[in-house]
């Protein structure tokens, strides 16, 4: 039931829902719509009585913010945060190197078209001083190319470092 419609049923809410600092916020008839599915589903497993799905959906689709949402379903198998997997982990780092890729490539790109425009228009025939400081941006481009699987591994340890120390931190609370 962590899954609906393939996708993790917390993800599907713009703001997590979970958080204090949303639980204020206004709930939108699509984040109503998430809890409803998770409600159909529960129900159809056996998990809620006919009684209990008809009580919460009528909950969910009056329900006017975040935090009126969370305890329709906090005792069904949707409430409990899910433990990602080291492909999940591994997935957000080479998410995270392709943004870094992103960076580096538009660093380069854009350094270059200023300095040598820079140049062009005041110095057009010197020396090309603008070759150093382009110079140096490619080099950060081929090292964030070049080291892809280190970068990555990195990436993906210290998600995995941050996870456990999360996961630390919520157990010291309960």
């Amino acid at each position: 039931m962590d899954d609906v419609g393939g996708m993790d049923v917390w993800r599907q809410f713009d703001h997590d829902p979970r958080k204090a600092v949303n639980a204020a916020m206004r709930a939108s008839d699509r984040d109503r719509a998430v809890i409803e599915s998770v409600l159909v589903d529960a129900f159809a497993e056996g998990r809620l009585t006919r009684a209990e799905y008809d009580e919460r959906t009528e909950a969910a689709l009056t329900s006017r913010t975040l935090g009126d949402l969370v305890p329709l379903v906090e005792d069904l198998p949707v409430a409990r945060p899910s433990q990602p997997s080291a492909d999940d982990f591994h997935a957000q780092a080479v998410r995270k190197w392709e943004a870094d890729r992103r960076e580096a490539l538009l660093g380069f790109v854009g350094l270059s078209v200023l300095l040598w425009t820079i140049w062009a228009v005041t110095m057009w025939g010197e020396f090309p001083w603008p070759l150093f400081p382009v110079g140096f941006a490619l080099m950060n481009l081929v090292r964030v190319v070049v080291n892809k699987r280190d970068i990555v591994d990195e990436h993906a340890r210290r998600l995995e470092k941050k996870h456990r120390k999360e996961l630390g931190r919520r157990e010291g609370e309960g």
